[in-house]
């Protein structure tokens, strides 16, 4: 099997099943659910690593998965607001299909966005954007590529979770920290050249947030809003939770007064197969933040690299119980950094 067939494998079976307990609800979403979960940390454990496909190999066949999945992201969430508004399917469902759902954006939607904003082609950098925007969250492109990626493994970095800080702890830091600096960054960019605030992209983050509630009105009524704010919510507890687990207690030693380069011991890792498949390699972490617009087939897992002792969404799911958490991690994170 090419590489990239098993990225396009991983990702796109969730689609008709989410879109079939939206239609239908009941044993779909049990399905969909199942694959999200269960299935994914079985074929992580019980099927070896796949190996890396050749520089250079996979690149546009890339691009066009990251189109279909950035298209399927708005079906979905068009056919899911409709399904919940008008009660189309029952209330247990409903629920369900918010976190089937949310699940899937958190981790393949976030991903593919985070992989798109990455791109030099102006189309497809917007396609990211506004997945990102879609998930009322808009504000993480710009503090993402200008924050994060500059100032990851600081203090300074609202991205980067603090030895000891739980998760529930990092969550209004991290995103109050990235909405103002990232807000700041922008506006700092405008007035170097002159221009005012109207041209900062938040305009456009909060508009275009706005927009989407309003089509969710349009397309579901008050229980359609609903239903969208929750799954935005949930899509956004799975992104903060990748951030907080990938940099989790790691920092950059200070040299002169400044940062030391960013290393591949400032990223967990995890070599894990099929939810790598699924995240588009994002648990591929160390060589994202070495190379940013490295696209995601060509991703690798440095020997230096820490990584983590079970998956990504294992960890992410883990790190919900800060005591636990911190109890697997802290020395890790110890030993990593002696």
């Amino acid at each position: 099997m090419r590489p990239i067939a098993i990225f396009t494998i991983a990702t796109l079976i969730p689609i008709p099943l989410l879109t079939l307990a939206a239609l239908f609800g009941g044993v779909w979403v049990v399905v969909a659910w199942i694959y999200m979960t269960v299935f994914t940390y079985l074929l992580d454990q019980l099927v070896a690593v796949v190996p890396l496909p050749v520089e250079g190999e996979e690149f546009p066949a890339g691009d066009l998965l990251s189109v279909v999945l950035a298209v399927a992201h708005f079906g979905l969430l068009g056919v899911s607001i409709h399904a919940i508004g008008t009660a189309q399917i029952g209330l247990w469902s409903s629920v369900g299909l918010i976190i089937a759902l949310g699940l899937y954006f958190g981790q393949v939607s976030n991903s593919n966005a985070h992989e798109l904003i990455h791109k030099g082609r102006r189309s497809l950098n917007l396609l990211g954007r506004w997945v990102y925007i879609s998930m009322l969250y808009g504000h993480h492109v710009s503090a993402h590529v200008l924050i994060h990626h500059r100032l990851v493994a600081t203090p300074d970095d609202p991205a980067t979770a603090r030895l000891g800080e739980g998760y529930w702890s990092y969550v209004p830091r991290a995103w109050a920290g990235s909405f103002r600096m990232g807000y700041t960054a922008e506006q700092a960019r405008l007035d170097r050249v002159g221009r005012g605030h109207m041209h900062n992209p938040y305009v456009v983050y909060i508009l275009g947030g706005l927009g989407f509630c309003v089509a969710a009105v349009a397309i579901g009524g008050l229980r359609g809003l609903a239903a969208y704010l929750l799954l935005a919510a949930y899509a956004q507890v799975q992104l903060l939770l990748s951030d907080y687990v990938q940099h989790y207690g790691l920092t950059r030693s200070t040299i002169d007064g400044k940062p030391e380069p960013v290393g591949p011991r400032h990223s967990w890792n995890a070599p894990q197969w099929f939810s790598g498949a699924l995240m588009l390699n994002a648990p591929r972490h160390s060589d994202h933040h070495a190379h940013p617009a490295r696209p995601f087939p060509a991703l690798r897992l440095d020997s230096d690299a820490p990584i983590l002792p079970r998956s990504l969404p294992a960890m992410a799911s883990l790190a919900l119980v800060p005591p636990l958490w911190r109890r697997v991690m802290d020395r890790r994170v110890q030993r990593v950094m002696a």
